[in-house]
């Protein structure tokens, strides 16, 4: 299980306790962190200590509807100039046809896919789009029109693939998945070696249904509460619920991010682990990432940050002279 640091005004908040900061404690606290751990800064308590990313990746789920919240969505995350888009599943309702794929999905994020053959526009040089497949995406022909779209990598019903210092291994959590969804399937088992294998800063995990949610319309699916974090992830994002959640899990936060543009859902009692909660109004995730650090926002579409974390290697601190500290 990861430790994790918060940085508070004034202070260094571990989670035993509180350690005051002079200038003597605080270089002796930096030499004390342990090299093999993680750290987390909540939002706003951290902001004195930027990410300023390598690679800026936009997360959007269950958004292809050709609605107008789904161009909205879409608007923001072209705003951002992300070097990726990642999704959560649930790219083209409602069943996942070949005959409305392009207007669900190319229509608002056809610069971003590679091999692109849709009717709005050049596509990209190279594939910037790496999405999991949903329910929804299933409900055709055995997921074909989702397979003769996209062009990704592996199966391209589950892959990973390195974008710069992020290590992307994309599942496929859905029941008819030929390899299985367990923990001891085929497919669980692939994904323990890449993760054991991967020498990338951060390891992130996207699929669609989410092993925790607060929601009351689906949930938590109990079947993919896979030991991510003992296999070597950083973070967990899912979709399905169409909500947003932030839980903490096993030492790693793990997300729900289904607001990408089809419809909202209602919430329920948090479920242990919760900590944000939000189902307002449609929106993305915006993630930056270096060696160091890896931050996590969720805005709505009108552009008001909802919530954010970051994520801290220790050579973040060693390596930065001006620390998140206030001065009272």
């Amino acid at each position: 299980m990861s430790s994790f640091l918060i940085v508070a005004e004034g202070c260094w908040r571990w989670w035993g306790g509180i350690l005051a900061v002079t200038a003597v404690s605080l270089l002796l606290f930096l030499n004390w962190l342990p090299q093999n751990r993680v750290y987390q800064a909540e939002a706003g308590l951290g902001s004195e200590a930027a990410c300023i990313g390598d690679v800026t990746l936009a997360v959007i789920g269950d958004f292809g509807d050709a609605s107008q919240p789904e161009a909205d969505v879409a608007n923001l995350v072209h705003s951002w100039n992300v070097d990726y888009v990642l999704t959560t599943g649930d790219n083209n309702y409602p069943s996942g046809a070949a005959s409305t794929i392009d207007a669900n999905i190319g229509q608002y994020y056809q610069q971003y896919i590679g091999s692109y053959t849709g009717s709005y526009g050049p596509g990209a040089a190279q594939n910037r789009f790496f999405p999991v497949p949903g329910n929804h995406d299933w409900n055709t022909t055995n997921l074909q029109p989702y397979l003769d779209y996209f062009s990704l990598p592996g199966n391209e019903r589950y892959y990973d693939i390195e974008l710069g210092p992020v290590h992307l291994f994309a599942l496929d959590s859905d029941s008819r998945e030929p390899d299985g969804r367990t923990a001891a399937s085929t497919q669980a088992s692939w994904l323990q070696t890449e993760l054991a294998s991967s020498s990338a800063p951060w390891k992130l995990v996207t699929l669609h249904h989410p092993p925790y949610s607060s929601s009351t319309n689906h949930g938590s699916d109990p079947t993919m509460q896979w030991p991510f974090a003992a296999w070597g992830a950083t973070a967990v994002l899912a979709g399905h619920d169409h909500t947003y959640e932030r839980l903490q899990q096993e030492g790693i936060p793990y997300f729900v991010n289904g607001l990408g543009g089809r419809s909202i859902y209602p919430l329920g009692n948090p479920v242990p682990g919760s900590i944000v909660r939000y189902n307002l109004d449609y929106g993305a995730m915006r993630l930056e990432a270096n060696t160091y650090c890896l931050s996590f926002s969720f805005y709505s579409r009108g552009g008001s940050l909802i919530d954010s974390i970051t994520l801290y290697k220790p050579d973040f601190f060693a390596n930065h002279l001006y620390l998140p500290l206030t001065a009272k």
